[in-house]
């Protein structure tokens, strides 16, 4: 039975909802970017659509900020439950412009988008189905990567715009982009909104300096990426229109370094069909799955020695290396696809960044090839204090060092100090089983949850799928990777897409908001004895 709102949660109410209402007005902002986009590409209907959109999040935010006046300071049991409401108010706000877009825009006009050659129908025909819409927002804002526009031309440049930039600014996530925003929110508050988010240590003494210094970073390594990806284009592919390149540099980019995986194109990366462009495709991927504080102590002391040093860095560098080839060997094993090394090395890489660019049919993938790639790479996920999904890098090392320490300390003599050395730094055994446990409950966690939601995906998928291939898409969601093995489409039933959508905000964000957000609703704020 949900908990009665009484006078007394009248003030959490209100310190939740001014939040979410200030994080409301800068998705209704980020909407106005792909706006400008349809001005440039003359889609007159669709900047009319993210015109709307924006308008109803701002006005509508503002309202709500305005009538709730001045709220208290946002708590730690406050702090997790704005993140989780706050992301799921991003998702169904960010889910408009799709709606909107897709029922204003004259038929006839949405086949004008459809490619010179083809003859399918417009996938923006798909969003005039608002649950395609909150899926593909929050396939977009939680960097997944899966779509329900499976012919991604087909539905305008603004739209393909609109998603990469969902990416990108999903990526650094909301609560860190307004804290570097809105500079107004009191300390203790600030910092326990910046921990509700963001798994990384601090980059500066204040939260305040290190969301900026994140959002620097960034950006930076972004714009970086659009030349690299623009050049290296122009150098591989020199017949490829410039415009058509400079407009998927970009939008790759974004996508990439958010580890967000979509794509302007109709079959991913694969659409070139060019060895030279996968490989040049595995760099962003690369640098996306590395930690904001790795890139910025990087930058500060100029040391690329650092690539080996960073302890999460050396981890993803060697499990790229070893997976990459292993994924090839076992592919080359089964037979299963024509290029077995090319496909194996692209796609490991792309599931262990959870970027999910996709170079390979996986439903004719052999049941070891998934099995390995899903609990090898995309179980894991790429480091904490990056974009990835996944249990994260530093996690699994913590867990495979404590599991060596507990059996060598049996060993050891009882009189002997039983610390152990990590991460450059020096552990007691306290500080070590704490560890330990805070990586162990959220691993068991997230496998609980991957079990419940596999189970879920077997009796709700289409016939033709096996348990492995369950396995994958749930995997897939929940460490929002975006790899497909075919399962996730506009024609599944509706109840596994909203199943998807809930893993991949739980994915997103890491499970325990979403859990504090659930108690306060059934049992509200106040302390209760276990």
């Amino acid at each position: 039975m949900l908990k009665t709102i009484t006078y007394t949660n009248i003030p959490t109410y209100k310190t939740l909802l001014k939040q979410i209402a200030q994080l409301q007005i800068l998705i209704g902002f980020i909407m106005l970017g792909p706006a400008l986009v349809g001005v440039i590409y003359a889609e007159w209907y669709s900047v009319a659509g993210f015109l709307i959109s924006s308008a109803v999040a701002i006005i509508s935010g503002y309202l709500i900020k305005t009538l709730l006046g001045t709220t208290k300071e946002p708590e730690q049991k406050h702090a997790m439950a704005i993140a989780a409401l706050g992301w799921i108010m991003a998702i169904f706000i960010g889910g408009i412009p799709f709606y909107v877009i897709a029922h204003i825009t004259p038929d006839e006009l949405m086949q004008s988008f459809v490619p010179a050659g083809m003859d399918y129908q417009s996938s923006l025909h798909n969003f005039k189905n608002y649950l395609h819409c909150v899926f593909e927002s929050t396939s977009a804002y939680t960097t997944t990567g899966f779509t329900m526009a499976y012919h991604e031309p087909s539905i305008g440049k603004s739209l393909l715009f609109y998603r990469s930039f969902a990416n990108f600014f999903g990526g650094a996530g909301f609560i860190i982009m307004a804290l570097a925003v809105f500079k107004h929110l009191p300390g203790y508050g600030t910092s326990m909104l910046y921990s509700s988010e963001f798994s990384g240590e601090k980059l500066k003494t204040s939260v305040i300096s290190t969301a900026k210094a994140i959002w620097k970073v960034y950006a930076g390594i972004t714009l970086t990426m659009a030349l690299y990806l623009f050049i290296g284009t122009w150098i591989i592919l020199p017949d490829y229109p410039l415009g058509e390149n400079l407009f998927d540099a970009i939008n790759h980019a974004m996508a990439g370094q958010a580890t967000g995986g979509f794509s302007t194109l109709d079959n991913s990366i694969a659409e070139y069909n060019s060895a030279g462009m996968e490989i040049l495709h595995i760099l962003p991927m690369f640098l996306g799955a590395l930690s904001f504080p790795f890139f910025f102590k990087l930058i500060l002391s100029k040391n690329p020695a650092m690539f080996w040093k960073d302890i999460q860095t050396r981890g993803i560098i060697v499990a790229c290396i070893v997976g990459s080839i292993l994924t090839g060997l076992l592919l080359t094993y089964s037979n299963a696809v024509p290029n077995p090394m090319r496909e194996g090395i692209f796609q490991f890489v792309s599931a262990l960044s959870t970027t999910g660019w996709q170079t390979s049919n996986i439903a004719v993938w052999d049941d070891s090839s998934i099995l390995f790639i899903v609990f090898v790479a995309m179980v894991v996920g790429g480091a904490a204090g990056a974009t990835v999904g996944g249990i994260k890098v530093i996690r699994a090392l913590i867990l495979q060092k404590g599991l060596r320490w507990q059996i060598n300390k049996v060993f050891l003599p009882k009189s002997a100090i039983k610390s152990l050395s990590f991460n450059h730094k020096r552990w007691l055994p306290e500080e070590m089983n704490a560890e330990l446990a805070r990586a162990a409950m959220y691993t068991i966690l997230y496998l609980v949850i991957l079990f419940i939601c596999t189970i879920i995906t077997v009796q709700l998928m289409p016939e033709g799928f096996t348990l492995a291939d369950a396995l994958f898409e749930t995997t897939s969601a929940q460490s929002t990777v975006g790899l497909s093995n075919g399962i996730t489409d506009p024609s599944m039933d509706p109840k596994l897409e909203i199943v998807f959508i809930i893993q991949m905000l739980a994915g997103r964000l890491e499970i325990i908001p979403l859990l504090v957000l659930i108690r306060i609703i059934f049992f509200g704020t106040k302390s209760r004895m276990l």
